[in-house]
């Protein structure tokens, strides 16, 4: 079905067309027409599927009509990168309309987004710490508020803003509509759900916790200390046009930017304690290819919406299974394929069996030919700590993953494909560690 075929006005169609949009998404398909009819939504679907248009063209139609110089809608997004993303989708969906929107977050000045609040944007896209600093500074007007998005749900509560968004919530209006978005539905997310919505319709697209398809996963057994080498020989092989890498914490991000500087490589950090002006340069540095590779934390995940990440590197493994769904769903977006590789130290061998075992499938295990798995690892620094990257057990070595330098790949009983810079061979072989 086409974009014309879901009941959106003429010119919200026609902006469709000029950014290029010929046809919905799964979620688009599904869920546009239930919000057009008013209903509330609880909207399921991997990362990079198009949840974004999902709500906003419908927001946009209703807004049409009615009065203008309020806020009618309001978004909700737990990072500042998803609210600009949000923001710049809405301003191409809105050009051939007179609906204002503005979008609400920190790091930046007050003053434009008060002017924004007390003009009467009828959009607003925020996130829930600035909203409620708005909110307290008495900016905001919601008492004529329709419809409320609530996006990246399951992130949002990771984050932490559940007593947040549990207070801006109580100073909105009961008789909205509601549209609650989600790649994943914990429990937290389930019971918030039975608070807010009423007699919502679920529109799920694929499997929960499920990776989108077209990624290729490999995991690749390594010594923690060896992590780095191992991504400096996978990066000079070739092949990886923009590499995506996320690390535990926003320390290492800095530290393994600053390695992959060192050894000549265009690399940007993206994490919460950079500035506005930081990350939005580290993004666009990375769509527009200036940047090879952009380092990251999982809280800045959400709001990386580059097309063709070729690969998806995992140089710490996840905590949760939903966090790696969400990291993965980088690459192959919007039906495309993509590498998803995992650098796996003997200390993050459980969680990820846990991963394994929520997506229904063991992984294949790889070993890189020619790289030395056996080396020495780095001289203790004074006080008896290491120079370089820890690993969650402390850094020691385990001799779990030594391997041999030059060895073939191998895979387990996962199977799948191996590509895009890599002309790998795989044989029948015992899985590491198992």
């Amino acid at each position: 079905m086409p974009f014309d075929g879901l009941g959106l006005a003429p010119n919200l169609l026609r902006a469709v067309r000029d950014m290029g949009f010929t046809e919905p998404t799964p979620i688009q398909r599904e869920a546009i027409p239930v919000a057009l009819e008013g209903r509330d939504l609880i909207g399921l679907a991997q990362t990079g599927t198009g949840k974004t248009a999902a709500f906003l063209l419908p927001i946009l139609q209703r807004l049409l009509s009615g009065p203008r110089g309020h806020t009618r809608a309001l978004i909700l997004t737990p990072t500042r990168e998803l609210a600009l993303q949000a923001d710049e989708f809405l301003r191409g969906f809105a050009r051939y309309t007179p609906v204002r929107g503005a979008p609400v977050f920190g790091g930046v000045g007050f003053q434009p987004q008060e002017q924004a609040l007390r003009g009467g944007a009828e959009i607003i896209t925020a996130t829930p710490g600035r909203l409620l600093d708005h909110m307290e500074r008495g900016n905001t007007r919601f008492d004529q508020l329709e419809v409320l998005v609530v996006d990246e749900a399951d992130r949002m509560m990771d984050m932490g803003f559940l007593p947040d968004l549990q207070r801006i919530l109580s100073r909105l209006p009961r008789r909205r509509q509601t549209l609650l978005f989600s790649a994943t539905m914990p429990p937290e997310i389930l019971r918030l759900t039975g608070r807010i919505l009423q007699d919502p319709v679920t529109v799920q697209i694929g499997e929960r916790s499920a990776p989108a398809e077209g990624v290729t996963h490999a995991v690749y057994p390594v010594a923690a200390y060896l992590k780095t080498p191992l991504l400096l020989a996978l990066l000079r092989r070739g092949g990886m046009e923009s590499v995506l890498v996320f690390t535990r914490t926003k320390h290492r991000a800095d530290r393994l930017a600053r390695a992959l500087q060192g050894e000549g490589f265009r690399v940007a950090a993206i994490h919460s304690n950079r500035s506005q002006s930081q990350r939005v340069a580290a993004l666009e540095g990375f769509r527009e290819r200036r940047y090879h590779i952009l380092v990251a934390t999982d809280i800045a995940a959400r709001g990386i919406d580059v097309e063709n990440i070729s690969h998806v590197i995992n140089y710490d493994v996840p905590n949760m299974p939903e966090d790696y769904v969400n990291r993965i769903g980088r690459t192959a977006r919007a039906r495309a394929i993509g590498d998803a590789y995992s650098f796996v130290s003997p200390e993050e061998e459980n969680d990820m069996r846990h991963i394994e075992q929520v997506l229904g499938e063991d992984l294949p295990r790889l070993t890189l030919p020619d790289f030395d798995y056996q080396a020495s690892p780095p001289p203790r620094a004074p006080g008896g700590g290491r120079p370089g990257f820890a690993s969650r057990g402390g850094g020691r070595r385990s001799g779990g993953y030594g391997g041999r330098g030059g060895g073939r790949p191998q895979r387990g009983r996962g199977g799948g494909r191996h590509q895009r810079g890599h002309s790998f061979s795989f044989q029948q072989g015992p899985r590491y560690v198992r």
